[in-house]
This record gives C-alpha cells, structure tokens and sequence, in this order.
C-alpha cells in the first residue's frame, strides 16, 4: 500500500485520516454542479451588461491553484477545463465549522465545489461570493511547480521541481495540470483531427474503419509488431499501414474513402517517430497523383487556418505559407541540385554508391540503388524542405504500388510531402493492374532480404480483390502527430502524443 514520502505528502496524508476520523469524506460520491467556471463568469457578465439585479448564483468545482487565508477570509483561485476563477470565502457567510475545515484542510490542488452568487470584488476580480464549500478530491501528492522567467528577447525558460522534460513526458497528467500551455497542444490537436475530418466529408469521402490487427502487414516499408491469437493458432501483425484494405473498398465502388486512425511500426525512436502513431490517409477514385496534390494542399492549408487561424505559420523561428499552390520538384532534380549527383547517370547501386563516398556522405555500402537514391533525398535535401514542397517521381523498387512513370520503367509516380524540413506524407498514382502488382510483390521479395524493413510479404486476397477490377484512382497519407508539431511549433513528436513510448526507467 502506498506510505506518504516526503514531508507534505506526510501532511496531506494526516488531514486526510483526520478528516476520515471526523466523518467527512474526502472523495464524496455526488457532485452538484450547475456552471462551468466559464458559463459562471459569462452569465454574470451578460447580466452586468444588461444592468440585471438578480443575484447569479452558481455552484463550481474545480482544482484549487492558488489560495490566501487572511483571518477571516480566504481568497482562492480554482479551475476547471474552461477556465479561472476567484473564490472569497467569509467565516460569516459559510460558518465557523466550515470554515474552520477550509484551514485545516484545503491545499493546493485538491478539488472543491463552491456554492454562492457572482460579485466583483473591490479590485474589480470577478469572484464567487461562497456560501458553501465542499471538498470533491484530496491531492495527497503536492502538484510540481513550474517557474518561468522571461528573457530579454522574449523567450521563456522554465525552471523549478517539474522542468525536466522526460519526467512532464512520464507523468503527463501532471503535466497537464500544471501547464496550461501542453493542455493548448491537445486542444489544438483534436482541432486538426477534426478539419481533416471536416474537409475531407465535405469532399464527400466516406470515413471508415479497418483492422488493426492483420494476418498479412502492408501498404508501407516498415517491419511489424507480432502478436498471437491463442484461439485461431494465428500470427498476426498490427498494421504499418491502412492502404491495402481501404483500396479494397475502390474495388467495392465506393468513390472516395478514408481513415484517421493508429499504425504502428516497429522501428526508431526519434523526434519524428513513435512505435505508434496516427496517420490520415485517403483513396479518390478516377484520379492520380496530381489529383492527390491538389486534394492534398487545399486540405493542409484548410487545416492550418481552422487550428491556428492562418495559412502562415511560424515553425522553429521560420515563416511556413500553406497557400496553394506548393512547390513541385521531382526528386532526380531536388537532388541534383543540392548535391550535384544526377542519380540516374549512376544506374548500378556500386557506380552510385561510388559518387555518393566521392562527394563526401556516409552510406551503407549493401544499400540497393532506390534506397541509396531514397538516401541522398532524406539526409541532404530533406532538412532543406522548409516550404511546403511535393517531390515527385521515386525509384521504383522502393514503391511497389505505384504506376510507373510512362516511358521511364525506373520511376514511379509518387510524391512525398515535405514540410519545415521533414517528412509528412506519401502518396502515389495507385497501381490498379493486378498482374503488374503481382509481378512487383515477387521482385520485393528477391531484392530484399526477409530481415529488410523494405521487404513487402504478398497479400493474396489483396491480388484477389484487384482481378475483380480496381479503378484508376491516387491515395495519400499524412502524418497527424508531424501535422500537429507544425502547427504548434514542436521540434520533437512527444510534445504532440499525449503519452509517448519512453525507456523503461
């Protein structure tokens, strides 16, 4: 059973069995809420306004955050989810018994509920004038405290018992609590959520669900989480990816499908991975890649403006513009330009990897050629891509569901998005013709080794519903958790995941 630590949770832990001696219940069942703090100070505004005379009366709850015991008056803010407000509590209006118990038992961070008619207090502070005060929760751990000081060019440094970021990452619900700023992240979070949701239903695709757990991983290179079913004797894999099974709904005629949902892979952990992440991605029919870009922009740009209020954002000190039309550069350019190697005059992996160690850059010497290609673009031009940018056209043999380039038999028709210097969705002209898609699953399988994250294991049933006939169509992903550190200006993935995947202690 959990023994008080440190000196005030020991004190905490004392009021707590006092008050249980006493008869009073520091966790009661019943709450009587009528307001929220912020419908309590908008009702009494709107009455000030109107010259109204009738007393508002109000009953809140909420975390106390600050408090002032003064003789015979206690002043204290509390908030709930919507907002602040001041309580001032009188011993003549609430009585000496309960009063009595504020003091002897009130700290900072429990949970109260407050009775009493909104007033103003002689400075002005729109107040509850309490009448009844009940304790709803006893913190027995005291809330960390974070300090801020303000630098002269206006940055902010947090300092104090709760300023190491991996521990605000552990206990997040603390974090939460104390951190008005990390509860900003996940409201603009759920705001992004919801305009993609928004835009893409008024685009009239259709939202739907698909398994998460799956007998054949695919739709991307990524090596899988296995699990087992105990009753079917079955291996099974989280998905790395929804496209698979949402092509399949193309081939069932519906137009245009999509999904907002978790994937997991895997793989590193960085400032721009998480084992599990979320990922929006969506099939048109009757389209391809540059139907995907045009769709892909308005819907980003759309998204900007409904979580911060413009197309024009400030990531990491740089200025990003949303508005369409973005950058398109195709990828043998990009490269060419930032490192002077024109890839395709290399069409062996050993003559490219010869004038990549020529110029100066690590690679792996058993790369085959896309992922050497696929290498250049992520380590020297990737970091470049501050603007929103497509770039177009990839190796073929790291995009086996893509349509070839016409009349280019090594390239296919794909982009990557690329915002404020990293990664934020992929998208292809999906290939529909099932013999060609055949062909690509068994030439993975001989260029990649089974260990390879890049080896791409045949799906039989996906082949199947492809005969039935697939229409034309282009499909893209995005990454919410990179869409969201863009629009909240978060250089790393875990401040946008309300709980990332840490080491064990």
């Amino acid at each position: 059973m959990w023994e008080p630590g440190n000196t005030p949770e020991q004190d905490r832990f004392r009021k707590l069995r006092e008050m249980s001696d006493s008869g009073i219940s520091a966790y009661p069942n019943r709450v009587q809420r009528t307001h929220t703090v912020s419908q309590a100070i908008q009702t009494f505004e709107a009455a000030e306004s109107s010259s109204e005379t009738t007393e508002i009366q109000v009953t809140v709850c909420g975390r106390i955050v600050r408090q002032n015991l003064k003789g015979k008056v206690y002043f204290a803010h509390i908030e709930d989810g919507t907002g602040r407000v001041q309580l001032f509590v009188r011993i003549d209006h609430v009585g000496d018994e309960a009063y009595e118990a504020v003091k002897r038992y009130f700290d900072l961070g429990d949970f109260v509920q407050a009775s009493g008619h909104m007033t103003r207090t002689r400075t002005g502070e729109i107040s509850v004038l309490v009448h009844q005060i009940t304790l709803l929760s006893k913190g027995l751990s005291p809330l960390p405290v974070i300090k801020e000081h303000v630098n002269e060019d206006g940055s902010v440094e947090r300092y104090g018992e709760f300023s190491d970021t991996e521990e605000r990452y552990r206990q997040r619900y603390a974090d939460l609590a104390v951190n008005p700023e990390t509860r900003s992240i996940f409201r603009k979070r759920a705001l992004t959520v919801r305009a993609l949701r928004h835009f893409l239903d008024e685009q009239d695709f259709l939202e739907v669900e698909t398994p998460i757990l799956q007998p054949i991983y695919g739709g991307a290179a990524a090596r899988p989480f296995t699990t087992y079913h105990n009753q079917l004797h079955q291996d099974l894999f989280l998905r790395i990816s929804f496209e698979l099974y949402l092509k399949r709904l193309l081939v069932g005629m519906y137009d245009g499908v999509y999904e907002i949902g978790r994937d997991f892979r895997n793989e590193g952990v960085s400032f721009k991975h998480n084992p599990e992440f979320t990922q929006l991605e969506f099939y048109q029919a009757y389209t391809d890649y540059h139907g995907m870009m045009d769709v892909t922009e308005r819907l980003v740009a759309y998204a900007a403006q409904q979580v911060t209020g413009s197309t024009t954002i400030t990531f990491q000190g740089r200025t990003v513009d949303f508005t369409p039309p973005w950058n398109r550069i195709t990828m043998r350019e990009a490269i060419r330009q930032r490192c002077e190697i024109d890839y395709v005059e290399h069409p062996t992996a050993d003559s490219l990897y010869q004038a990549i160690r020529a110029a100066g850059i690590e690679v792996s010497p058993n790369a085959t050629w896309g992922k050497l290609v696929d290498h250049l673009l992520g380590t020297i031009v990737e970091p470049t891509l501050i603007q929103p940018t497509f770039i177009l056209d990839y190796p073929r043999d790291i995009s086996p569901l893509a349509k070839t380039v016409p009349d280019d038999k090594t390239h296919v028709e794909r982009f990557e998005i690329f915002i404020g210097g990293m990664e934020v969705g992929n998208a292809f002209t999906e290939l529909n013709d099932p013999l060609d898609q055949e062909a690509r699953f068994a030439e993975m399988g001989k260029l990649y080794k089974d260990e390879d994250e890049e080896a791409t294991p045949l799906d039989e049933d996906y082949l199947r519903a492809m005969r039935y006939g697939m229409p034309p169509c282009g499909g893209c992903g995005i990454g919410v958790d990179r869409l969201v550190m863009l629009f909240t200006d978060k250089s790393t993935i875990r401040e946008v995941l309300l709980f990332p995947h840490l080491r064990e202690r």
